[in-house]
């Protein structure tokens, strides 16, 4: 299933993506013996029983004319991200490649920490955006970069979670863009802190939330965690710049679930990101020369896509 958040009379609504519609699923479910929220966070609270009657419902739609007053074109609507608010918000540094290019081009050594355990930060989960423009502050506008990454949701509760059964939380996938102000970054976190300012003005998500039964023919086995085999891609202005699979991370999912609910609770509603793939930043490219002190500026558009995932498009535009 592919769950989308849309915005109706100026309110947020969760949806089913069927095709070149969307189902509306408090509406739909209406109709059936399992009513359903319109929000995305209280329906994951319900967690499988809410998965199958919208299993349900889909497979019913595909099959028949039910549903009429739950159906709306997809293109007549405002896609949000499909998690809007999440519980919370983590982002890993999974990719190896990444880590070493952004060392290397630092002049410093492969960390060998990075073998250790899986590592992550909290970014702002209130500051969460989808397709459509990106709002920036000035400052933000120096050395302005996307970032391509996967994320998952998680889709029940859960603490000191084993990595061997730690696929069985994740409620789906989707494209994450890590959108972040390089000049504010790098400045405080000379004081050993952060990413703070530098990361909290805005981190893209979706289009959609894509269930792990939808990537089942890209699955790769690993006695380590799920993992797929899943090309990635970022563009600026539709120049192709980054390229990469999701196969290539270092640490699964799976792995950084289990580092992350060590003696702490996670959340129906929560997201973690994968950190960058190798290639999928500025700073990197323009460390590797690939390109020439390249930026994001005003007006630009960067394109994050992942196979199966689907586009996450972002266009920069000043605060209002």
């Amino acid at each position: 299933m592919k769950f989308v958040t849309y915005l109706s009379n100026n309110s947020p609504r969760l949806g089913l993506l069927t095709g070149n519609e969307i189902l509306d699923l408090e509406r739909a479910s209406a109709e059936t013996a399992y009513p359903l929220p319109n929000d995305i966070i209280p329906f994951l609270r319900l967690v499988e029983p809410a998965m199958k009657a919208a299993r349900k419902i889909e497979e019913i739609a595909k099959d028949s004319n039910a549903f009429r007053v739950a159906r709306i074109p997809a293109d007549s609507v405002k896609l949000l991200a499909p998690i809007p608010r999440p519980t919370s918000m983590r982002d890993g540094y999974a990719f190896r490649q990444h880590v070493e290019a952004a060392r290397r081009n630092r002049g410093v050594e492969m960390i060998p920490e990075f073998d250790l355990f899986p590592v992550f930060y909290f970014t702002n989960h209130q500051a969460v955006i989808g397709p459509g423009p990106m709002e920036v502050m000035p400052e933000h506008l120096n050395r302005l970069d996307y970032e391509l990454e996967a994320a998952i949701v998680i889709g029940k509760e859960g603490r000191n979670i084993k990595a061997s059964e730690a696929d069985e939380y994740i409620a789906g996938y989707m494209v994450m863009n890590d959108w972040s102000a390089r000049a504010l970054q790098m400045e405080e976190m000379k004081l050993s802190l952060g990413p703070a300012k530098g990361k909290d003005f805005a981190t893209a998500i979706g289009p959609w939330l894509v269930t792990r039964d939808e990537l089942a023919a890209k699955h790769i086995p690993s006695e380590r965690g799920e993992r797929y085999d899943l090309t990635m891609t970022a563009s600026l202005n539709g120049n192709p710049l980054s390229h990469g699979n999701l196969k290539d991370m270092s640490w699964t999912f799976a792995e950084i679930i289990e580092r992350a609910s060590y003696g702490v609770t996670l959340y129906p509603g929560d997201v973690i990101g994968s950190g960058t793939v190798g290639t999928g930043c500025l700073l990197e490219l323009n460390g590797s020369k690939v390109t020439n002190n390249l930026w994001v500026q005003l007006g630009d558009t960067v394109t994050c896509a992942i196979e199966e995932l689907g586009e996450l498009t972002n266009t920069v535009i000043a605060t209002k």
